[in-house]
């Protein structure tokens, strides 16, 4: 078949643009836009992932604070209990200092009825007499009052029973022999009165 004498067009070149760029063949020779914004991967954070939101930031911090005060107020509680230690230990030694200090009397008088031994009995009597009574004294001082009555009712709070009498003279649950002396009261008892009490019919 004879070929046709007109061949088909060429393309025709592309018009050059301002300032000297040429787009390369078969571009579109519209203006170039701004460039696109690159994608964020997972090995690069966004712009969003720069930091910590600021409401963490806060929370951090409160717990932050909230810590060092507990810590400071163990710190203080330790602090106490071991200063309320050492006071309590301080005033038992004075109140035991002031108790020796109140028998040294005592102690001084049973030495010296002792040096006269050989004196007179009714003497060493009446002066250990008298260092009873002072003992006793003593006690009350320190708010233990002696307890040894004899004719009065039967106390469970002041009073302990180790026998009981059948005697038709006194009142039955009547106190008729203190065995050994009570001394204090209520909550500052030291101890009840031993006694034999009349038996109730």
């Amino acid at each position: 078949m004879p070929r046709h004498p007109q061949e088909p067009d060429r393309a025709t070149p592309a018009e050059p643009v301002p300032g000297g760029a040429v787009h390369p063949p078969g571009e579109d020779s519209r203006q170039p836009g701004p460039p696109p914004r690159p994608q964020a991967t997972n090995d690069e954070p966004g712009p969003d992932a720069a930091g910590p939101a600021p409401a963490e930031d806060e929370h951090r911090t409160a717990m932050q604070e909230l810590e060092d005060r507990w810590r400071r107020a163990l710190a203080d509680l330790d602090n106490l209990r071991k200063r309320h230690a050492r006071e309590l230990e301080r005033e038992r030694t004075v109140e035991r200092s002031r108790t020796a200090a109140a028998f040294l009397p005592v102690l001084d008088n049973l030495e010296l009825a002792l040096s006269h031994a050989d004196a007179d009995s009714d003497a060493i009597v009446e002066g250990i007499r008298a260092v009873r009574d002072q003992a006793v004294n003593v006690f009350e001082l320190l708010g233990y009052p002696r307890h040894a009555e004899t004719g009065v009712a039967f106390d469970p709070a002041r009073h302990e029973v180790v026998s009981v009498v059948d005697d038709p003279d006194v009142e039955p649950g009547t106190v008729v022999q203190v065995l050994r002396p009570g001394y204090g009261d209520g909550d500052r008892q030291l101890r009840p009165a031993t006694v034999t009490v009349a038996k109730r019919e």
